[in-house]
């Protein structure tokens, strides 16, 4: 990435948080686009990348950094966080599903009138995370490889599951249209 990414970095790991105020300033708006993506709500969006910045301070000795900047790690782990909010919002309006209603509330849904979103949310955990750096946030296959630690051949081979699954499901889709 750049320099200023590598400079902050070693003072996170020297423990001066307003470095990481300084990345947090660099990256945010990417990581919340890409939280956007994968959640129905900003406020969740929101949530993925304060927790993915508060997991990037709890974890820093041992962040994999990626050409100096712990960007794609911080991308890996909004993905992560995003999958865990979406799994406890589900819970929750399943239990709220269950109990006596006494309002009639709306669920709020982010428009995706392709469905593109919904098939990359259904792809399993691995694929989703090699899909997204290495489709949405355009990092190379070895980028990704050592974001992830596994061998790019592993990349490769989840980035062409991922994309076949996407692909037949945009295929019923269109299927669906016509």
């Amino acid at each position: 990435m750049s320099d200023d990414d590598a400079a902050a970095w070693a003072r996170v790991r020297a423990g001066d948080e307003s470095a990481l105020g300084e990345l947090f300033d660099r990256h945010e708006a990417r990581l919340f686009r890409h939280a956007l993506r994968l959640l129905s709500t900003r406020e969740d969006a929101k949530d993925a990348v304060t927790i993915a910045y508060f997991e990037l301070w709890r974890k820093r000795e041992t962040v994999r950094l990626v050409d100096g900047s712990p960007l794609p790690w911080l991308l890996n782990t909004v993905s992560h966080s995003a999958r865990n909010l979406e799994r406890s919002g589900r819970r929750y309006r399943a239990l709220l599903a269950r109990t006596p209603a006494t309002i009639d509330t709306l669920e709020i849904r982010a428009a995706d009138e392709s469905g593109v979103l919904a098939a990359l949310r259904r792809l399993p955990a691995r694929e989703q995370s090699v899909l997204v750096l290495t489709v949405l946030e355009g990092y190379p296959e070895r980028a990704a490889a050592e974001t992830l630690g596994i061998p790019v051949g592993t990349v490769k081979s989840r980035l062409a599951r991922a994309k076949a699954k996407l692909r037949d499901e945009m295929t019923a889709i269109e299927g669906a249209w016509a």
